[in-house]
């Protein structure tokens, strides 16, 4: 190797070991300097460090995302999805994970991007706001709301600077871009489509013969000297057979016990609630319409597109001479959300509909009726009314102020007297609390956790609250639905394992749970069996199963003791008319099937819904190949270990 080396003739394949050498001396150091390579990441606001290359990782050259933009976005989807758990740290931590991972997994699409040479500018940012789904917020009616009404947009709902937010678009038609390359091969065949139409409407009417786990149940009566092998091979399943069992002793009252009475809203108070909430009281610009919608797709030919403007124009005189809305919208409109009641769409704001129609309803004079193309179709539209933009009078919404500030003021209350009672039994003892303030001392009988306290219109929290406490603690208060309860507890029972004569029943129960899925199987099995000569009612009668028969139904439909059938059991599709299907596990229900009747969707049904079904499984397809592109290079890049979490900012805050 060395004489090799040393030859005259090898310049470039020395330069190539020096780099080979160098790059190996650099890992060495790397290696052998502790922390260098630790699983952490830099920086207190990262919550992870991506690695496009082998190479980044050495030289700690990692693409980061911000542990402050996780949490900012994880904030914001909390308060939009689950605004009753904004405030709750467990749901935030649980929102920050998910979060997280979608942003690790965007920054990775990121980087094979660039690999690939795709990019986005400022022009291409520019036209997809123009054009994108905040057109229409941002350029209403084509024109730009400006640039100050813009910034304070984006800062007010999406709580980020104007750049992060173009940063973002960028980075999604980046995305955007790549899923085109990828799924650029997608294909769906014109046989295929055919067939999955044919597959999907196919329609089929039949005899079942049905076999219920709550008849079958009945049947299973094992001896006694079963049961307690059962009870004995379970013995780790009835080690706390009974539960944990609390006495409460407890006095409550309800609003109306306050002293003083309920407690009402000033006037005053009205009128500062209502300076101070002026913002949820201004009602957008609104248009309330009616339509009728014949279906056309945007990518149909010339001639199906005609046809379907001939039958709005149709529609459109039957109503100019007199016709009747509820009548013609039943008969022609294509859209099922509004055709039974008229084609009523309600009030819309400006810029919820699509743009075609959006403009309609805000600029066509009202009750004039005119026809409207959106990517949808041909939209008969009526404007039955509109209301300008402006803020709801103090008159309008006083019912609700009264009723907000009400509910604050008895909750204040209540929790109030509350406190001042559980301060008392605290001094004096609960029963002499009780009898000072003219309420009824109750002392219940051990009650499991998971019980209730008939007494009382909701005793969740209190058992809650109860199974937390010390036996003989401190008087505590829990609302009960109704009021507030002032409570102690004064008894325990622990869980302990049951008596075998006392619990029989339960055993029983567990018993017959436990061995119903296999007798189940047996019994369809033997149903099926036979039932195989096709003479299903003899065979019902056999093994003691109901028969029953079906509607016309598609994959989509619901039967009874079924459920969708297309989901329970697609093979009836696929039989003849007259065959018996084999042994189907329905869940609860075991069944067997003979097929009556079986209709197929005709070729000009086919091809009526030939393009809609193509671009639907196109799109599924383009879906199915982007998924497993993600899937595939996010497992290569955790293999690859060039994903680099930030442990601290996963963890969960304490108390947690």
């Amino acid at each position: 190797m060395i004489r090799f080396l040393q030859q005259s003739d090898s310049r470039i394949i020395k330069a190539i070991f020096v780099v080979i050498i160098g790059v190996l001396a650099v890992a060495m150091v790397v290696y052998l300097i502790p922390g260098l390579t630790n699983g952490g990441v830099a920086g207190n606001d990262t919550y992870a460090e991506i690695y496009p290359h082998w190479y980044n990782k050495l030289f700690r050259s990692g693409e980061p995302v911000s542990l402050q933009r996780v949490q900012q976005v994880a904030r914001q989807q909390l308060q939009q999805r689950y605004p009753q758990y904004a405030d709750n740290p467990m749901m935030l931590n649980f929102m920050t994970q998910q979060v997280g991972q979608g942003l690790v997994q965007q920054q990775i699409l990121l980087a094979e991007a660039g690999k690939l040479g795709i990019t986005a500018n400022d022009a291409d940012v520019a036209r997809a706001l123009q054009t994108g789904p905040n057109a229409e917020a941002l350029f209403p009616g084509g024109k730009f709301i400006g640039q100050q009404q813009y910034e304070s947009l984006v800062t007010s709902r999406l709580g980020m600077s104007v750049a992060d937010f173009e940063e973002n678009v960028k980075h999604q038609i980046v995305v955007d871009r790549l899923r085109a390359l990828i799924t650029a091969g997608a294909s769906v065949s014109d046989a295929e489509v055919r067939d999955a139409y044919r597959k999907a409407n196919i329609k089929i009417k039949f005899d079942y013969a049905v076999l219920a786990t709550d008849d079958l149940r009945k049947t299973i009566n094992p001896s006694d000297a079963d049961l307690e092998a059962f009870f004995k091979k379970n013995s780790a399943r009835y080690a706390k057979g009974v539960p944990e069992q609390r006495t409460i002793s407890y006095f409550s009252f309800t609003p109306s016990q306050i002293p003083g009475g309920l407690p009402q809203p000033s006037q005053q108070e009205i009128q500062a609630y209502y300076n101070q909430h002026q913002q949820e009281y201004q009602l957008p610009e609104q248009a309330r319409a009616r339509h009728i919608l014949i279906q056309v797709l945007a990518s149909a030919d010339a001639k199906t597109d005609a046809a379907a403007k001939a039958k709005a124009d149709d529609v459109l005189k039957q109503l100019k001479a007199g016709g009747k809305w509820d009548e013609l919208a039943k008969k022609y409109s294509d859209d099922p959300g509004s055709k039974e009641s008229g084609g009523e769409l309600g009030f819309a704001q400006r810029g919820r509909m699509v743009p075609e129609f959006d403009k309609a309803i805000f600029s066509q004079p009202i009750n004039e009726i005119d026809i409207v193309k959106s990517q949808y179709g041909y939209h008969i539209v009526q404007v039955e009314e509109r209301s300008a933009a402006h803020t709801q009078s103090l008159a309008d919404v006083l019912p609700t102020i009264q009723a907000t500030l009400s509910r604050e003021k008895v909750s204040k209350a209540e929790d109030g007297y509350a406190k001042q009672l559980a301060a008392e039994a605290a001094k004096n003892g609960l029963a002499a609390t009780a009898k000072a303030h003219g309420l009824d001392f109750v002392t219940t009988q051990p009650t499991p956790q998971q019980g209730t306290i008939a007494a009382l219109p909701d005793s969740t929290q209190l058992l809650t609250k109860a199974f937390t406490a010390k036996q003989g603690g401190a008087p505590d208060f829990a609302p009960t639905g109704e009021g507030f309860a002032i409570f102690q507890v004064t008894g325990i029972q622990a869980a302990h394992v049951p008596n075998f004569a006392d619990w029989k029943s339960h055993i029983l129960d567990d018993y017959r749970e436990e061995n119903l899925p296999s007798i189940l199987a047996q019994k369809t099995a033997e149903l099926a069996g036979r039932a195989k000569g096709g003479d299903l009612a003899g065979a019902a009668k056999a093994v003691g199963a109901t028969v029953k028969s079906s509607d016309l139904v598609g994959a989509t439909g619901q039967v009874p003791d079924f459920g969708q059938l297309g989901q329970v059991a697609p093979q009836l599709f696929d039989l003849a008319v007259g065959a018996v299907s084999g042994p189907i596990n329905a869940g609860r229900t075991g069944v067997v099937a003979k097929i009556l009747d079986k209709q197929e969707p005709t070729a000009d049904e086919i091809q009526k819904s030939f393009d809609q079904t193509k671009e639907e499984m196109l799109h599924q397809r383009q879906d199915e190949a982007f998924q497993l592109f993600v899937a595939k290079i996010s497992d290569d890049y955790k293999k690859q270990n060039r994903i680099r979490i930030n442990a601290k900012a996963t963890a969960p805050e304490p108390g947690q």
